[in-house]
């Protein structure tokens, strides 16, 4: 195969040996060179492609925590209280009261089979202020037709009365059921366990929308649209219909993207979820790498289920509420870094960091593993002295720096208050503290795109504008290597992708503005088109 040379206004390689260059060379799908054209012409003939002379080029942008629900979720109706748009380019206004809810939930709930459920998600409760909705509100609308709400946290939802018969929820006892003062449940469910009644009593689970290549394609493309070369399915069931999907989605030549998925831990018996993992690694190709593992230990600090350590929550509920014992957890760890498998664990609270860091601390001294590369993902309140028993023990962090956009402004006013707010996604912590990290966006709970991710991370501004946390910011510079090669250590894919190096993947993102230089905020910087393996994978 021969040579291809792609020139640019400006290349930025994220390679500090050869930070920057005007033309990067692809030959059998991998890069060749970053340099001087004549410099290139040494390894033989070569064609030039100028199509992207006055644009930037970077490494394909690497996002380490979302979900192919973003692939799938859009088949349903949504609630969010922030505008956005569908992977179909749609856009949909963000509903800023309860009445617009009800409206748009009345909009729909005649339509389709009534003995169907009607499925909305995006809702987000901690925005409205007095009373939580509940079923009385969803009931108004429909006492017959199931109605499921789904939270924009992906961790609750609200249903009504037809839905709590349904599922029997008076006669289960479980924490994540909210109940009113008569003991009856109110409609409201925290976390996985109360969520999957729900979903087990209609036969249906919105996590799995994801496991059809139909999913898997509206998910790349979204990906791609916003320059990203590897994304994550950071929550997969790994069922066998999810693998075929997998498998068959990207087998496909033109799919945009290499996939990543993680098995979801707490849907499998730790040893047929490791032995489920390894089988699947027989299945790793250019597009496709299994070997990950994701469990999740608490919930959503905007949703008051998050595990604090004292002093709790500024208002609202003393602590929020655990996935599984925290035994299980600990157990999990145990086997599953024994198994040799790479541990992605979702701790937003500094609780439950902490159980974690004391599996890790445990598991490593029990069985030493160099460069094991567990990763703590969102880490949304993570202490200073947490900080420095992530660097001992040689993991990584995943930060959630939209969160600060997003929540900021209730986390200053209901949740956590004015001294915890400045610690919030700490990556100027982490950086300071050698610790490998990556940024993240954990689409569908907030959009799908990088560079909106590093303008989060570089300015800390919420909705409002306010900025939380000065000291944590983080430069351009960092925040580029932190959605690209930052994020790939984190997925241990930084031999193969996150930089423009001679034998590397040659993944690339065209970019009309220089994201180091630029006037332009970061986020709105246009994302011209993608490369993937030296191939552009626009349709023009």
């Amino acid at each position: 195969m021969g040579i291809t040379a792609y020139t640019a206004r400006t290349i930025h390689t994220m390679n500090p040996s050869q930070p920057s260059g005007q033309c990067v060379a692809v030959r059998d799908g991998r890069v060749l060179g970053v340099g001087p054209l004549e410099e290139i012409q040494r390894f033989g003939e070569v064609r030039i492609d100028a199509r992207y002379a006055d644009k930037i080029l970077v490494p394909g942008f690497v996002e380490g925590h979302s979900h192919a629900l973003e692939g799938s979720i859009w088949d349903h109706l949504y609630l969010g209280y922030f505008d956005k748009r569908d992977p179909d380019g749609r856009h949909w206004q963000g509903l800023r009261s309860t009445e617009a809810v009800s409206q748009r939930i009345g909009e729909y709930v005649g339509e389709g089979p009534q003995d169907s459920p009607l499925i909305a998600w995006g809702f987000d409760p901690v925005y409205f202020e007095g009373e939580r909705i509940d079923r009385r509100l969803l009931d108004a609308l429909s006492e017959d037709r199931p109605i499921v709400v789904i939270h924009a946290s992906l961790h609750g939802m609200t249903v009504n009365s037809a839905v709590i018969r349904l599922a029997q929820l008076n006669d289960k006892t479980l924490d994540g059921i909210v109940r009113d003062g008569d003991g009856q449940p109110n409609g409201e469910l925290q976390e996985l366990p109360a969520m999957h009644l729900v979903f087990d009593a209609l036969g249906f689970d919105i996590f799995d929308g994801a496991s059809s290549e139909r999913a898997l394609q509206r998910y790349a493309q979204a990906a791609r649209r916003e320059g990203i070369t590897t994304i994550t399915d950071l929550l997969n069931p790994m069922s066998d219909a999810a693998l075929e999907a997998l498998r068959g989605a990207t087998a496909h030549d033109d799919f945009p993207v290499r996939l990543v998925p993680a098995l979801n831990a707490l849907a499998w018996d730790p040893q047929a979820g490791s032995e489920r993992v390894i089988d699947a690694m027989r299945y790793n190709h250019e597009r496709l790498h299994f070997g990950l593992v994701k469990l999740v230990t608490d919930g959503a600090i905007q949703n008051f289920t998050a595990r604090l350590q004292w002093p709790g929550y500024l208002s609202g509920p003393e602590n929020g509420v655990w996935n599984a014992p925290p035994q299980t957890f600990h157990d999990m760890v145990q086997h599953y870094h024994q198994a040799g498998l790479q541990l992605h664990v979702h701790t937003n609270g500094d609780e439950a960091v902490a159980i974690i860091l004391d599996a890790l601390d445990e598991a490593l001294a029990m069985w030493p593993r160099p460069d094991h590369r567990h990763t703590l993902q969102h880490v949304q309140l993570i202490r200073q002295d947490q900080l420095k028993r992530v660097a001992r023990l040689g993991a990584c962090l995943n930060i959630f720096a939209n969160h600060i956009h997003y929540w900021g402004d209730i986390h200053l006013a209901k949740t956590l208050g004015f001294d915890r707010c400045q610690r919030l996604e700490p990556a100027a912590s982490a950086a300071r503290l050698g610790i490998p990290f990556g940024i993240h966006c954990d689409a569908p709970v907030t959009p799908l795109s990088p560079l909106f991710t590093a303008w989060c991370a570089t300015t800390r501004q919420t909705a409002s504008g306010v900025v939380l946390g000065d000291a944590e910011k983080i430069s351009r510079a960092r925040a580029l290597e932190a959605i690209t090669l930052g994020a790939a250590y984190t997925l241990r894919l930084d031999d193969r992708v996150g930089s423009l190096e001679p034998g590397k993947w040659a993944d690339v993102t065209v970019l009309g503005e220089d994201p180091l230089t630029s006037d332009t905020p970061l986020k709105d910087i246009r994302v011209h088109d993608t490369l993937l393996s030296g191939r552009p994978t626009s349709d023009g």
